[in-house]
């Protein structure tokens, strides 16, 4: 559902003060907003979120032994080949690919797992739920994709407090950057990494209208340049 985004300058500052909590340094004044005054903004369908997060929860599992043949066989009985992007492709069927890279995806699956509300924070100094993996498809049992969304049946959040939330990890994200490029202390036991993987979920599951949005983009093609 499609509703009015808040006050992107008031979540700023909220978000702001946030991280000056957190000891973290501030971004300057001129950093974007992520949505202007009177856009909407609304999430994508909850069947491509869960989509999404069991697709790379799968990606997760060959990272940690599961043979290409059964990932390959999860993926047909649950109809999900086509939402596999060509890098995660060429991973599940080959090992091809940066190794490390897949598996940081741990703290995107928590973000969209946050966003379908089945995991119950997503605070930035901790690690993920430890329910999470009892959150997501039971792999080596072969629950398949189907019977995994009939067991959770997900509770999406409201898009207005996603898109609060993005914007305090897009804030976020550059804090932790700099935070380790001045050699600060880090406030939580997660580093930039894993901010920056749920920052990616966030910015694919968010979607805003306005004049100078674009169409939602593919899983890789979100950009986290800025």
């Amino acid at each position: 559902m499609t509703v009015s985004a808040p006050d992107p300058q008031a979540v700023r500052a909220l978000n702001l003060d946030e991280l000056a909590r957190l000891g973290l340094p501030v971004p300057p004044a001129q950093f974007p907003l992520v949505w202007e005054p009177g856009d909407s903004v609304e999430l994508r369908p909850t069947a491509e979120i869960e989509a999404r997060a069991a697709v790379l929860h799968l990606v997760l599992a060959r990272c940690f032994g599961m043979p290409p043949q059964a990932g390959m066989s999860w993926l047909l009985g649950s109809h999900l080949v086509e939402m596999v992007t060509p890098p995660e492709w060429q991973f599940v069927m080959g090992s091809g690919g940066d190794h490390r890279s897949f598996v940081l995806h741990h703290d995107a699956v928590f973000a969209l797992a946050w966003v379908l509300g089945l995991s119950r924070h997503l605070d930035p100094s901790s690690p993920s739920d430890d329910r999470l993996m009892e959150q997501l498809p039971n792999l080596p049992a072969g629950e398949s994709f189907t019977a995994w969304r009939s067991r959770t049946l997900a509770a999406p959040r409201d898009a207005a407090e996603v898109a609060a939330v993005l914007d305090f990890y897009y804030c976020l994200d550059w804090g932790y950057l700099e935070a380790e490029r001045e050699g600060l202390r880090l406030p939580g036991l997660i580093d930039s990494n894993a901010i920056g993987q749920r920052r990616w979920a966030l910015e694919w599951a968010v979607v805003f209208r306005g004049p100078f949005h674009d169409e939602p983009a593919g899983w890789e093609e979100i950009d986290l340049s800025t």
